[in-house]
């Protein structure tokens, strides 16, 4: 089968972090250890497995960090190579293991890639996946397939950005016929911004600040409107097309991310209620601010300007994935007694429904807020044009593309 391989590669690996933030045609100049093969399918790792031809898999900032040698390396030891990336697909089933009971060949599915002890074959589960928080598992380095947080990350299940993966049976939701494909490849990344939302509760007097409109700060836009809250949405955008994905989701009011520091604090205070004081040196001090941040960038940047704009005793919540953050004073989480949030992946959510998966809440919502959505998205790629996707990802000024997304060929 065709598909889109990572392999760990020290040389390359150091030259995109030493000079891919220079010369950022580097990460799609071949340089990166990510490559077009021809590899046998994944096997079924035991019977409660079924196999999955993707349809649409789409490319997620996790990927474009590890291909860009921008993530940290925390995450290295529970990873195995070589993977085949992908993790937000939808597809259908191919083959279904003797022991699957409740799913069948043909039926139109997206995954919860997390490789939890179900997957792996742990009864009794870990006490994290007995609470059905699978993407928390302590046990992703063990058992019935190799070490992996998701598939994507694995070496034994494949990944999205193939002809054909595997998943557990305990993975796998079918997306009903409303949900057309466009829509159901986000299901995975609402799923994550869902998470983020729930984290807080917010009242209609709230004022909540957006950080990034990238595809997960428009979906925790999109999120917080589908369920309801009516706080007052301040969204900071950096490109035209964002900002018009996020007034379009329901954000109320808009920030330029660019300009001089003080220029763009002074301008941003004036929405958020806060006040801005010069010191002698260094960022300004802000006073005041949103009741609730929610950082979708995760940048040394946006972690920084989400601290001194979230209000004393005020939420922030970190969504986005953080590489290695430099130069962010800590002092206003301390100054300001913030109540600090990480939101990774998904779980069990306290919902006006009671208790529900993320991912069933997930496409619940995307029945109604499907067609709003999937303008997201934007002209898939084949897989063997893949440097012009990881292009247009990387550079989404300049495309205008929110997600950029494979259509898979079996052929």
């Amino acid at each position: 089968m065709k598909a889109l391989q990572y392999r760990k590669n020290v040389p390359r690996y150091a030259l995109l972090k030493l000079l891919g933030p220079r010369f950022p045609s580097l990460y799609t100049a071949g340089v990166a250890p990510l490559s077009l093969v021809d590899i046998p399918e994944p096997k079924l790792p035991t019977q409660q497995w079924v196999r999955i031809a993707p349809r649409l898999a789409g490319i997620c900032g996790s990927d474009l960090a590890t291909i860009c040698a921008k993530g940290s390396p925390y995450l290295a030891p529970v990873t195995s190579m070589p993977f085949v990336m992908g993790h937000e697909l939808v597809g259908h089933i191919t083959e279904v293991g003797r022991d699957v009971t409740t799913l069948r060949v043909g039926q139109r599915v997206v995954i919860h890639p997390a490789l939890g002890c179900k997957a792996r074959g742990f009864d009794p589960p870990c006490d994290l996946c007995r609470d059905h928080c699978d993407a928390l598992c302590r046990n992703v380095t063990r058992g019935d397939v190799s070490k992996g947080i998701q598939i994507g990350y694995c070496r034994d299940t494949g990944g999205g950005f193939s002809q054909s993966l595997v998943a557990h049976q305990s993975q796998v939701y079918l997306v009903p016929d409303e949900i057309d494909d466009r829509a159901a490849v986000l299901i995975e990344p609402l799923a994550c911004a869902l998470h983020g939302a729930l984290r807080i509760s917010l009242c209609e007097t709230d004022t909540v600040l957006v950080l990034g409109c990238g595809s997960i700060g428009l979906l925790t836009i999109a999120a917080l409107r589908a369920l309801g809250c009516r706080a007052r949405i301040a969204a900071a955008a950096k490109y035209d097309h964002q900002r018009r994905h996020a007034q379009a989701l329901g954000a109320d009011v808009l920030l330029d991310t660019g300009g001089p520091v003080r220029r763009r604090f002074t301008d941003w205070a004036k929405v958020l209620d806060a006040e801005v004081l010069n010191p002698e040196m260094g960022k300004p001090t802000v006073l005041g601010g949103a009741d609730a941040t929610f950082d979708c960038v995760a940048s040394s940047q946006s972690i920084d300007d989400g601290l001194r704009f979230t209000r004393s005793a005020g939420t922030f919540v970190l969504v986005g994935m953080p590489g290695i953050p430099r130069g962010v004073d800590w002092t206003a989480m301390w100054f300001k007694e913030l109540n600090i949030h990480a939101a990774y992946a998904y779980g069990p959510e306290r919902c006006a429904d009671g208790e529900k998966e993320t991912f069933l809440l997930a496409i619940d919502l995307m029945r109604t807020w499907g067609s709003r959505l999937a303008t997201l998205v934007g002209p898939p790629h084949e897989l063997g044009d893949y440097r012009a996707a990881i292009a247009t990802a990387l550079h989404t000024g300049r495309s205008g593309v929110v997600k950029t997304v494979f259509a898979i060929d079996r052929t």
